[in-house]
């Protein structure tokens, strides 16, 4: 029933209130995708910021020409849902399992609303999930899903962080050169994605824009803009913003390495709550938190919530509680998150401070959960007198 409405909201025999998330599918996607069909990248065009194998998911409508661009793209975002959720509840049978996972995705998706059909994050989603519950009995599948994934769009490769197997690396590794090799030779401009974003500002819903949205109350000089595919801010002190973004991402990355350092207590789950804990501090820490980004949470935590033991289940339930004021900053109530008034600061200080709260609780349940504790010191003996006691 969720799904059908979904399907229905963007094919627009439903009207979903608030702009139409459809429209980069229609436009920006059906006009890459005749570029790409040509054989090269989009090499003017700044909004192409996506690694080379996205080729493939902007690409894909092509298998149903049957159905206008638009219209295919929704079906197969339709069949990378229903496949994720196949995948879930395969994996939740078995006395140390639960259906949770299952659970999660089936009312996370919904709450995200039709923009989670009109972008191509749910597939990559899709092999995310793969991979992960690949990664107990196929090390190799799963290095090899992780390794394409990271060329769908980059995040993917954070999967490997917690895998120890070196067949998973050997071949993730392999599986990105050879992948990249051939976009390379094939498609002039492979890699151009990676110096379209150097002047990016910070866009208007990520957690270092509410800096801006309340200076702007306050005789900031600055102005909103749709600038590099997404709506931002620019103007005076923007740069020290971002920067900062930058550093808290540096934060977050050298935490997760001295994690990993110190792990030593690894269980069937940790491989899904290292890879979870370091999707949602990298996404929260980001200068650019679109609401696509919350399909990749929704996922991983679904991912999570399969095994019994895993400790992220209220980091989880954060971050479904975050897609749901999401669906409500965007694309309902986005009309004043760009002006900026009471009501849109108010929900990006909620939406945001929910992904802040799920990060450093989960970050936290997964230090305490691997990393030992110092061993005590030993207990020094006490001093004692060099006379012999006295008999009573």
């Amino acid at each position: 029933m969720t799904r059908t409405a979904l399907l229905l909201c963007v094919l627009k025999v439903i009207v979903f209130p608030g702009p139409d998330v459809t429209s980069d599918v229609s436009v920006i996607y059906r006009g890459w995708y005749d570029v790409l069909r040509a054989g090269t990248f989009p090499l003017d065009d700044v909004t192409w910021q996506y690694p080379p194998a996205a080729a493939l998911a902007v690409l894909s409508p092509g298998l149903l020409p049957f159905l206008q661009y638009a219209t295919a793209f929704f079906v197969l975002a339709l069949v990378a849902d229903l496949v994720t959720l196949a995948l879930l509840l395969y994996a939740g049978r078995g006395p140390a399992r639960t259906w949770g996972g299952a659970t999660v995705w089936v009312a996370g998706v919904p709450l995200l609303g039709p923009t989670v059909y009109a972008r191509y994050d749910v597939m990559v989603t899709a092999v995310a999930v793969a991979a992960l519950l690949a990664a107990a009995r196929y090390p190799r599948l799963m290095g090899a899903l992780a390794g394409f994934g990271a060329l769908l769009k980059v995040w993917p490769a954070l999967l490997l962080l917690a895998v120890r197997r070196r067949g998973a690396w050997v071949s993730a590794a392999v599986t990105g050169v050879a992948v990249a090799a051939v976009f390379t030779v094939l498609m002039p401009g492979a890699f151009a994605f990676l110096t379209f974003q150097r002047d990016r500002g910070t866009e208007i819903e990520s957690l270092g824009s509410l800096v801006f949205h309340v200076a702007r109350h306050h005789g900031w000089e600055g102005e909103v803009l749709l600038n590099y595919g997404s709506v931002e801010f620019l103007g005076p002190y923007v740069t020290w913003v971002s920067t900062g973004a930058l550093v808290l991402a540096g934060v977050a990355l050298a935490w997760l390495v001295l994690w990993r350092l110190l792990a030593t207590r690894f269980e069937a789950h940790t491989v899904a709550d290292a890879a979870f804990v370091a999707v949602l501090l990298f996404t929260t820490t980001s200068r650019v938190i679109s609401p696509q980004y919350m399909v990749w949470l929704v996922g991983l935590g679904a991912v999570c919530r399969c095994f019994r033991g895993s400790r992220m289940r209220l980091p989880v339930a954060l971050v479904l509680a975050a897609s749901f004021v999401t669906v409500l900053e965007f694309p309902l109530w986005f009309a004043h998150v760009v002006a900026g008034d009471p009501l849109g600061i108010g929900l990006l200080v909620l939406r945001n401070g929910l992904l802040v709260a799920a990060s450093l609780l989960a970050a936290r349940r997964l230090w305490c959960a691997t990393v030992p504790l110092p061993a005590p010191l030993p207990r020094q003996p006490t001093a004692r007198s060099s006379e012999a006691p006295v008999a009573p």
